[in-house]
């Protein structure tokens, strides 16, 4: 009997454990996408989000929110993020 109970258990943790949702989130704002398989939608529509490159939690106000396959998920989380664009030098010319 403790064998078919364990066997069951292990049958659901595998199932439920194996099948995730894998979502590719976009800022329209900054550009930014995040990768992650922990979504939430609030009331408001705003968005918080698992990053699953930096572990951090992210809330945004306006994303675009994409279902994507494991593969394309696996690989945005291992490509960098695009680096920050630099701020133009101010004009020391200009008043």
């Amino acid at each position: 009997m403790k064998k078919r109970l364990a066997g069951l258990c292990f049958a659901l943790l595998c199932t439920g454990g194996c099948a995730s949702d894998y979502y590719k989130v976009t800022d329209p704002t900054t550009g930014r996408e995040y990768y992650t398989t922990e979504l939430q939608r609030n009331n408001s529509g705003a968005a918080t989000l698992k990053d699953a490159r930096t572990g951090n939690t992210v809330n945004l106000q306006n994303s675009e929110i994409a279902k994507v396959t494991k593969e394309e998920y696996e690989s945005g989380c291992f490509t960098p993020p695009p680096a920050a664009p630099e701020k133009p030098e101010p004009n020391p010319f200009a008043k």
